[in-house]
C-alpha cells in the first residue's frame, strides 16, 4: 500500500494539478490548466488520493500537532541553550495567550480549509463528470469517501474553531460564519448518511482512507465530544459507534504498545484504524523527532538527519509523575536517563552542559528555559536508521485502544457497569510483569486524577491554582498515558472541563474562550463578512 501512496504522490506532485496560489490572478505557464484538462477513468484514484494531502501537516511543530499537546497538560516546548524560542511562539501556546496572528492557528487554519475545499472541488467534478469513474459503483464509493474526509476537516474546523465558515460547494462569494452547532449537525448528518457506501475492507488498497470503520471512529470522537460542541451530550451514540467498530471483529489490540508505532509493518497492524501515511523520500512531514531530540541522538539511532539544536518537545514533570513505575508505556513514550551512541559510547552534552555525560532527567523547571538535557523526550514513534527531517513511521489518528477508552468513558457517563474491564484490556500489554497492576475497576476510574496540577517555578509548584476533583480523573489519565504524543490531549482536557480551569508548569488559566482559537487576523481582514471569536483582539 505504501508504494501505491508513493505512486500516487509523485503523480500529485508531478502534475500539480491540485497547486493553491494565494495570488488573484493565475500565472499559466501552460495551455493546459485544471480547467482544460480531460480528465480519464485513470485520473479517478489519483484524484481522489488529494483529500488526504493537508494531513500530512498534522506533525509539523508550526501546527496542528503545537495546538493539540502544547497547549495541554503533557507535553512543553521551551527554549534552551541551543533557541527554541523564535518569538516566543511555543511559549505563548503554552500559557494560552495566542492571539489572531498566531503562525499556529493560521496554518491550522489553512491545512483544514484547503481540505475541505479540495473535496468540494473533487465532488463537484465527480458530480458532473468531469471527472469520470470506472464504474457506477466506484463512483458511489468515490463520493462517499470524499464526503466522509470533508466531514473530517469540518470536525476540525468546529473543534478548533467553534463558530465558522461552512462552505460545501464552489461557490466564491465571500461565507459568513456558521453556528458551531449547525456546523455539528452538518458533519454528524455526512458522517451517517456516507458511512453505509464505504468500503469495510481493514488494510490494503484501503490503509490510510476512510473506511467505513475510519468513519465510524471520527463519528464517535464527534460525539464523545458533542456536548462541547452543541450543548447536548450524545454518549449513548457514541457509544453505538463503539459498538459497532469492536463488534466488527476487525480489530484488536496489537500484542505490544509499540507496534503501531514501528516504521514499518504497520500496515497489517489491526490495531490501526485510520492513519497518516509517511515516507522518508516520497510522503515527508512526521519530523517529531527533529524539533524533540538532541542533535547528539544521531549517533545513537545513526539518522541521516541531525535533529534540531538540543531539541525542545518534552515530557510535563507533573505528568511524567502520574506513571505507575511498572507501566512499560512510561518507557515505551519517552527517552530518559543516559543516552549512548550506536557503539555503546557515553553521549556528551554540546551547548550548557557540554562535555558531560548525556543524561536525561526528568525535572523541568518551567516553560520559559531547560537545560539541553531536561525533560524526557519522544519515543513513542519509531525513527528508522537513516531517516532525514522526515521520518517513514506513520502516525495513527484512531487506533482500537482509543476506541475502548471512549467507550469506558461512555459507559461510565451514563452510569453503566463495564468500563474498568475495558481499560484493564487496554493495560495489561503494559503490565506484563506486574499483570495485577493492569486490572482497573469502575469506581477506581471515577476517582480524582492523580495530576499534581499547580503552577510551577524552579521546579517547585508555588501556585496550586483550582484543585477541584476531576469527574473520572482517573480515566482522564488513562487517555494521557495511552494516547500522549498522538494529538488528542487539549480536545480530552476540555471535555472533562479542566482545559482553561487548572494551572501546570508556568500554564495559568486565561478564560474560558480559549476552548477556541481565533480565525486568523488574515482572513478577518480580507472577508468583512466574518466577526472574529469572542473575546479575541
Amino acid at each position: 500500500m505504501k508504494r501505491y501512496i508513493k505512486s500516487i504522490i509523485i503523480v500529485l506532485v508531478l502534475s500539480g494539478m491540485f497547486n493553491c496560489s494565494n495570488d488573484l490572478d493565475e500565472v499559466v505557464y501552460s495551455k493546459v490548466t485544471q480547467q482544460s484538462y480531460k480528465y480519464t477513468t485513470d485520473d479517478f484514484a489519483p484524484v481522489i488520493a488529494n483529500i488526504y494531502r493537508y494531513l500530512r501537516h498534522f506533525p509539523d511543530h508550526w501546527g496542528y500537532f503545537t495546538a493539540q499537546e502544547i497547549t495541554a497538560d503533557c507535553i512543553v516546548l521551551a527554549p534552551n541553550a541551543s533557541g527554541w524560542d523564535d518569538g516566543g511562539v511555543y511559549r505563548r501556546m503554552h500559557y494560552h495567550t495566542w492571539n489572531s496572528q498566531q503562525d499556529h492557528v493560521k496554518n491550522m487554519w489553512d491545512q483544514f480549509y484547503r481540505g475541505a475545499l479540495i473535496c468540494n472541488n473533487i465532488i463537484y467534478q465527480i458530480e458532473s463528470e468531469a471527472l469520470p469513474s470506472p464504474s457506477s459503483q466506484e463512483k458511489e464509493a468515490g463520493l462517499a469517501e470524499v464526503r466522509a474526509m470533508r466531514a473530517f476537516y469540518y470536525w476540525l474546523i468546529c473543534d478548533n474553531y467553534g463558530d465558522a465558515p461552512l462552505v460545501t460547494g464552489i461557490e466564491t462569494d465571500l461565507p459568513a460564519k456558521t453556528s458551531r452547532k449547525d456546523i455539528f449537525d452538518f458533519v454528524v448528518k455526512e458522517l451517517n448518511e456516507v458511512i453505509p457506501k464505504l468500503s469495510e475492507e481493514v488494510g490494503g488498497n484501503y490503509y490510510g482512507r476512510m473506511t467505513k470503520w475510519a468513519a465510524k471512529a471520527t463519528l464517535a470522537n464527534i460525539y464523545l465530544n458533542g456536548e462541547v460542541y452543541s450543548g447536548q451530550a450524545y454518549w449513548n451514540e457514541c457509544l453505538a459507534q463503539c459498538n459497532d467498530i469492536i463488534n466488527s471483529q476487525k480489530f484488536y489490540l496489537s500484542p505490544n504498545f509499540k507496534d503501531p508505532f514501528r516504521a514499518t509493518g504497520v500496515e497489517t497492524d489491526r490495531e490501526v484504524i485510520f492513519t497518516i501515511p509517511f515516507d522518508r523520500d516520497f510522503g515527508g512531514g512526521n519530523s517529531i523527532h527533529m524539533f524533540s531530540w538532541h542533535g547528539e541522538l544521531k549517533k545513537k539511532f545513526l539518522t541521516e538527519a541531525t535533529p534540531w539544536g538540543s531539541g525542545a518537545a518534552m515530557g510535563l514533570t507533573q505528568f511524567i509523575n502520574t506513571y505507575d513505575t511498572d507501566d512499560s508505556r512510561l518507557a515505551d513514550t519517552w527517552l530518559m536517563g543516559s543516552q549512548y551512541d550506536a557503539n555503546g559510547e557515553q553521549l556528551k552534552g554540546t551547548y550548557d552542559k557540554q562535555g558531560e555525560p548525556f543524561v536525561y532527567t526528568k525535572e523541568v523547571p518551567s516553560a520559559s528555559y531547560t537545560s539541553e538535557m531536561e525533560g524526557y523526550r519522544m519515543n513513542k514513534f519509531e525513527v528508522a536508521q537513516g531517516s532525514t527531517n522526515n521520518s517513514t513511521t506513520d502516525i495513527p489518528v484512531f487506533r482500537y485502544a482509543h476506541v475502548l477508552l471512549m467507550k469506558a468513558e461512555c459507559l461510565l457517563r451514563t452510569n453503566q457497569g463495564g468500563a474498568g474491564e475495558l481499560v484493564t484490556q487496554v493495560r495489561q500489554r503494559a503490565f506484563k510483569d506486574s499483570p495485577a497492576k493492569a486490572t482497573v475497576t469502575d469506581e477506581q476510574l471515577r476517582q480524582n486524577s492523580a495530576y499534581q496540577y499547580g503552577y510551577v517555578e524552579n521546579y517547585q509548584i508555588v501556585d496550586p491554582g483550582n484543585q477541584d476533583p476531576i469527574q473520572f480523573g482517573r480515566l482522564l489519565d488513562e487517555y494521557g498515558w495511552e494516547l500522549v504524543w498522538e494529538m488528542h490531549r487539549r480536545r480530552d482536557l476540555i471535555r472533562f472541563g479542566i482545559y482553561t480551569k487548572k494551572s501546570w508548569l508556568s500554564h495559568k488559566p486565561q478564560g474560558d474562550y480559549r476552548t477556541v482559537f481565533p480565525i486568523p487576523d488574515g482572513i478577518i481582514n480580507a472577508n468583512p463578512n466574518l466577526e472574529q471569536n469572542p473575546d479575541y483582539k
